[in-house]
C-alpha cells in the first residue's frame, strides 16, 4: 500500500497527507516501517499449488500447507491468498481461467506406478443412461477396472480405488481430469492416506491424459 501513496505523489503532484487521504490509508501506517513477515516462499508454494489444483479455494491449499508442514494458521492462509490475487480466477473466463501451463507429466517405468481414470457415458436402447468408470494402467496398458452405474461420485471412485489397491497396492500417481468426481475431498483424501500423487489434465486438452482416452475410444 506504501507503494501506491508514493505512486499518487508522483504522478499527481498530491502531498502525503492528501495522497493517504485518497488512498484511504492512516498517515501512521505509511511512514512506520512494516515489520511483517513477508511470507515469500509461503506465497510462492501457495502459486504453485493453485497453478495445478485451480478448483481449490483458500481452505483447500491450507490443507494441502498443513500436509507439506507448513505451521500457519487458515486466517494467514486466506490473508496471502486474498493479497496474492488467488481468488480472482473466478472473475476470469472460464476458458481463460482453467489454462495451466504443464509441467513434464512423470513417464513409469514399471506396472502399478501411474493409473488413469476416467468417466464414460453412454445409454441403453430404452433410453436410460449410465456411466462407466474407467481405469488403466498406464505402463502395462491393462484395463484395471470397468466400473457401470446410473449415478457414480466421488465415493464410488474411491470404493474401485480401494478394491484395486487391496489386490495390486496402491500407485504413486493418478491421472485424472478435473470433474468434480476426481477433485473432490474424498478422492483427496484417499490419495493423502495412500501417498498418491493426483495430476489434474489441463480442461480442453484430452491428450494430457491420452492412454485412458484412447482406451474408451476404443
Amino acid at each position: 500500500m506504501k507503494d501506491v501513496v508514493a505512486y499518487v505523489v508522483s504522478s499527481h503532484g498530491y502531498s502525503e497527507r492528501r495522497a493517504c487521504q485518497v488512498t484511504r490509508q492512516h498517515r501512521s501506517t505509511q511512514r512506520k516501517p512494516s515489520t511483517r513477515d513477508p511470507r515469500t516462499e509461503l506465497r510462492q508454494r501457495m502459486h504453485e499449488i493453485v497453478a495445478t489444483r485451480i478448483r481449490y479455494g483458500y481452505r483447500r491449499v491450507h490443507i494441502l500447507l498443513r500436509r507439506e508442514g507448513w505451521q500457519v494458521g487458515r486466517n494467514v492462509v486466506y490473508r496471502l491468498y486474498r493479497e496474492e490475487g488467488l481468488a480472482l480466477r473466478t472473475k476470469q473466463p472460464r476458458r481463460r481461467k482453467m489454462v495451466v501451463h504443464r509441467q513434464v507429466r512423470c513417464q513409469p517405468q514399471a506396472p502399478n506406478e501411474a493409473w488413469s481414470l476416467d468417466f464414460v457415458h453412454d445409454q441403453l436402447s430404452i433410453g436410460q443412461k449410465f456411466r462407466m468408470l474407467t481405469v488403466v494402467d498406464v505402463f502395462s496398458r491393462e484395463a484395471l477396472a470397468i466400473e457401470v452405474g446410473q449415478r457414480l461420485r466421488g465415493e464410488h471412485v474411491v470404493e474401485v480405488l480401494n478394491r484395486l489397491a487391496c489386490r495390486r497396492g496402491p500407485p504413486k500417481y493418478l491421472f485424472a481430469d478435473n470433474g468434480s468426481e476426481f477433485t473432490g475431498h474424498l478422492v483427496d483424501l484417499w490419495a493423502y492416506h495412500h501417498g498418491v500423487r493426483i495430476d489434474f489434465s489441463r480442461p480442453g486438452k484430452p491428450t494430457d491424459n491420452a492412454h485412458i482416452e484412447t482406451f474408451n475410444g476404443r
